[in-house]
């Protein structure tokens, strides 16, 4: 599956983009924890309004985001990146995180204009979701978290992006799992069709009025039963609901983290090969470079990313020594790469 260019940040390739997805910021220091819009399921349920689609417009905000030139994911991202947030508890943001990784200053604007600082309360690596928690309160809807689990194939949704007066109707065209080249992969993903431009950060809305999504990709390839239709790639938030608690509370998951090697990887018929890796990360200290092929981790052969970031995550938390098979220089190696948390050695961003 390829990802497209589109405006969600400007000129910059998404393809590019994703290389540096995974070069999380640490989050924030702890703050108290906020009161979120997950409802409890006896709660009445409404229907979404085809003539009424402007009502979510107040919970949607801005989010721009800087920089420093230093910052690990600078050099494939960017230093001033926008998109979207959806508002969904007291001064508290959820986005994709990528629009947030290692800033140093974050701006929200509602949807009546009005320009509020804000920072980075939280990035989660796993679901690939971020949170901004403003400096004072914020006018606007405060939307629910709602059933993403639910929501099947051909079922109607609505998208909307920052500055949009009104939602766009679009149809859920496949539920199948997401693997991304930077040590990434999610299962049923929510792609919907037909593709809209202002995705990033955009909030999928179901037909109760809850919030489901988060706009993360446009792609290629977004259908199960055909090839080469185009769409866009939404986070379901039942991937954060669970760990919510804590990444408002600490700025992160109390589970161990997962294993990260620092490596991005392209998946060509089945063969994992090494497009680039991170510098300074794990894989470029044990010597990995672009061009070599990961055959195995262990004494197990792989095929393909996503039994590469099963055996890899099933190998321990970070800290563990992953020993990969490679193909390199016309040969199979044995390299031991020790891996780390991936939010760790990077740019802290400065907490409110």
């Amino acid at each position: 599956m390829k990802m497209l260019i589109s405006g969600g940040m400007g000129a910059k390739s998404i393809g590019v983009m994703a290389l540096a997805i995974g070069l999380a910021a640490a989050p924030a220091a702890g703050h108290a924890q906020a009161d979120v819009a997950v409802p409890p399921p006896s709660t009445p349920r409404e229907s979404v309004d085809a003539g009424d689609p402007a009502r979510f417009r107040t919970s949607i905000v801005g989010i721009e985001t800087r920089i420093a030139d230093d910052a690990t994911s600078a050099e494939t991202l960017g230093t001033r990146r926008s998109g979207s947030g959806v508002i969904i508890g007291d001064r508290l943001v959820l986005t994709i995180g990528y629009l947030v990784l290692e800033a140093d200053m974050v701006d929200v604007t509602t949807s009546n204009g009005k320009r509020v600082p804000g920072a980075v309360a939280a990035y989660d690596a796993a679901s690939g979701f971020g949170l901004v928690r403003t400096l004072v309160p914020i006018s606007g809807r405060v939307l629910a978290l709602g059933d993403a689990d639910a929501i099947g194939e051909r079922a109607a949704v609505w998208t909307q992006g920052h500055d949009e007066p009104e939602a766009t109707e679009v149809r859920v065209i496949s539920r199948k799992r997401f693997t991304g080249s930077w040590e990434y992969m999610i299962d049923r993903a929510i792609y919907t069709f037909p593709p809209v431009h202002n995705w990033s950060g955009a909030a999928l809305i179901a037909a109760d009025g809850r919030l489901v999504g988060i706009g993360s990709l446009i792609v290629d390839d977004a259908a199960t039963d055909r090839r080469g239709v185009p769409g866009n790639l939404f986070v379901p938030v039942d991937l954060v609901k669970p760990v919510l608690p804590d990444l408002i509370a600490r700025g992160r998951r109390s589970s161990p983290p997962q294993p990260w090697l620092g490596v991005s990887t392209e998946d060509v018929r089945g063969n994992v090969i090494v497009s680039r890796v991170a510098r300074e990360g794990p894989a470029e200290a044990a010597g990995l470079r672009a061009g070599d092929v990961i055959v195995g981790i262990g004494h197990e052969k792989i095929r393909g990313q996503e039994a590469f970031y099963r055996k890899l995550w099933d190998s321990g938390p970070a800290g563990t020594t992953i020993t990969l098979q490679v193909l390199k220089d016309g040969e199979i190696q044995s390299i031991p790469v020790t891996s780390i948390d991936r939010l760790d050695g990077l740019r802290k961003p400065r907490g409110i």
